[in-house]
């Protein structure tokens, strides 16, 4: 694949993918159960609740109840699925999901929404960057955290499917649909465009901008390796490393404190097998504020000519 088949099929939250996902599930898995403390509209579970009225929950606002109930339900072979915004899904509940979900192991899958910067206007309080950190380090917590509407529905037809407790974490804003079509697989990192100046690593939202970075960064000259990866844990090492191996550095690429997130998990892998030149964009150890994604995402160094700088002095420091 190269940057040119990278085509813009449309625009859509990724929230809604997951609606749709859900949607799809209901119709397919009997065993899908859904949960919400009090935001199945943002959540887009509506058409779930009108076709599937006895296998929706409605916890209220009550997120650690939430997370112990559908630690119950999988008792009797049911598959939870947990919905609520992102913060209150790990930071309010991290109690409850490590001892109740994660210790036990229990098939439970935590949905978050209105994750990182592109919440917006909701501000700090509402915008977590902590929580794939949090989550990535809880033993036998799967993290996915996908980019755009198209993948975000196949993440949760995926996790549907996988056996054992799953962290996934999508958004708010409406943001380029690009992988419609694209096959999704758990643990599989996905090579957007071959290069061999640098290796882009992205997840999320920040995947299209790490892709109009690259394109921004071959006009230059420059031959640039974007992945997705979408499954922040387990990481697809084998796929870091082979493109490592190629460019000899990096940039890192979140929607989440640098501390902790996606860039840590790929500096230990390539410290480890290959030490490299890497970079990291995302927010630096601080909280968010109120304002438009737009605007956010510039002000706190994520906007595309961020990673365009990044990539620069990633490929200067080899």
């Amino acid at each position: 694949m190269t940057l040119q088949d990278i085509q813009v099929t449309g625009k859509k939250d990724t929230r809604s993918g997951f609606g749709d996902g859900m949607t799809e599930l209901g119709r397919t898995n009997p065993n899908v159960v859904a949960l919400t403390a009090d935001l199945a509209g943002s959540l887009k579970l509506n058409q779930f609740i009108k076709e599937n009225p006895d296998r929706f929950i409605q916890c209220g606002i009550a997120e650690a109840n939430m997370i112990g109930i559908a630690a119950g339900l999988t008792i009797g072979g049911k598959i939870p699925f947990t919905t609520t915004f992102a913060n209150f899904s790990t930071g309010r509940v991290y109690d409850q999901i490590r001892q109740s979900v994660a210790y036990s192991g229990k098939n439970v899958k935590i949905c978050a929404s209105h994750a990182g910067l592109t919440l917006g206007e909701d501000g700090a309080t509402h915008q977590i960057l902590e929580d794939i950190g949090m989550m990535k380090m809880l033993p036998g917590m799967t993290v996915i955290v996908p980019c755009d509407y198209a993948q975000t529905k196949a993440a949760t037809l995926a996790i549907a499917e996988f056996e054992g407790p799953v962290y996934l974490r999508f958004g708010r804003p409406v943001w380029p649909i690009f992988t419609e079509g694209m096959p999704f697989e758990i643990g599989k990192a996905q090579v957007f465009n071959e290069g061999t100046d640098v290796s882009i690593f992205a997840c999320g939202h920040m995947v299209w901008h790490a892709i109009e970075a690259a394109r921004q960064l071959q006009e230059k000259g420059h031959s640039v390796e974007v992945v997705n990866v979408h499954t922040i844990k387990p990481l697809d090492e084998k796929t870091i490393l082979a493109s490592l191996a190629k460019t000899r550095c990096a940039v890192t690429v979140e929607e989440h404190n640098i501390l902790g997130g996606l860039g840590e998990s790929i500096a230990r892998t390539a410290a480890l097998n290959l030490p490299t030149p890497i970079e990291f964009v995302g927010t630096n150890d601080t909280f968010g504020e109120s304002g438009t994604p737009t605007q956010l995402l510039e002000k706190y160094g994520l906007g595309v000519s961020h990673i365009v700088a990044a990539a620069e002095k990633a490929m200067a420091r080899k």
